[in-house]
């Protein structure tokens, strides 16, 4: 699982655009009891989902031209220009090429071979969510992406990722953990779509964030009265624990799990 204790390659950020600011907050606030604040006139209309007064995700309004609404998984770096070299030189492009955002730090949204974006961020004053691996907050990532050992060359050359085969009864599991830490330093894995349980058209390959929840079954249901979407019902994987894929009303994927994916 997740933690606030950030090294450099793991997940230390998450936020979501969508074209419906408002509405994107009231989905998220009924389904997990968020609450949006604005991060100020200066933000363009960047703002903060909290839970208990903590951060846990940010969110923003996007146009069409931007893509369409999506979750992003941003990285910790110690140096973003950096690393947005490090994605060129492996056949990855940048998007949105490193920026100072305010005071707070440095950030970069890049794409990998396969064109999946994801963003980096180089802590200043801000040096991440401020909890995970909670209920209600970020505690595992997924890339669903066709070439498994493509992707997972890239992002080696580029946050350092190493990667581990983990045997469930049902197949084996593509992990990752940041460089050096070890396999108890997993924060998520590598999935082929073909693996995808939703039983959907796989799409686009995507980053997929998973929220964790003390109820999956009743988070799913409530996703569904607040006009959300089921792309894999409430599941139980044995070793792991009780999952479901979701979209929100304007399409931004996401996943919740009761459980933790490092279990065995």
């Amino acid at each position: 699982m997740l933690t606030t204790h950030f090294v450099d390659g793991a997940p230390n950020w998450t936020d979501v655009g969508t074209p419906d600011t408002e509405g994107t907050a009231a989905f998220y606030g009924g389904l997990f009891g968020w609450e949006f604040r604005s991060a100020g006139p200066d933000a363009g209309g960047y703002g903060f989902f909290e839970l208990a007064g903590r951060i846990v995700a940010g969110g923003m309004r996007t146009t069409p031209e931007q893509g369409p609404p999506a979750w992003t998984v941003y990285f910790r770096t110690p140096d973003a220009d950096a690393t947005a070299q490090a994605a060129l030189h492996a056949h990855g492009s940048a998007p949105v090429p490193p920026v100072d955002v305010l005071e707070q730090g440095r950030m970069a949204i890049l794409a990998d071979q396969a064109g999946v974006p994801f963003g980096i961020w180089e802590p200043a004053l801000r040096k991440g969510i401020e909890a995970a691996g909670e209920v209600g907050t970020l505690c595992w990532v997924e890339l669903h992406i066709p070439d498994i050992a493509r992707a997972a060359a890239f992002y080696h050359s580029v946050l350092g990722w190493e990667t581990s085969a983990v045997t469930f009864p049902d197949g084996v599991y593509t992990s990752v953990n940041p460089a050096g830490t070890g396999e108890e330093s997993m924060f998520g894995g590598l999935v082929p779509p073909a693996d995808d349980l939703a039983g959907a058209e796989p799409g686009r390959p995507h980053w997929l964030p998973y929220f964790g929840v003390d109820d999956t079954d009743a988070v799913v249901a409530r996703a569904v009265e607040l006009g959300g979407r089921v792309r894999l019902p409430a599941t139980s994987l044995a070793g792991v624990g009780r999952l479901a894929r979701l979209e929100d009303p304007y399409g931004a994927r996401f996943a919740v799990l009761r459980g933790d994916p490092r279990e065995t």
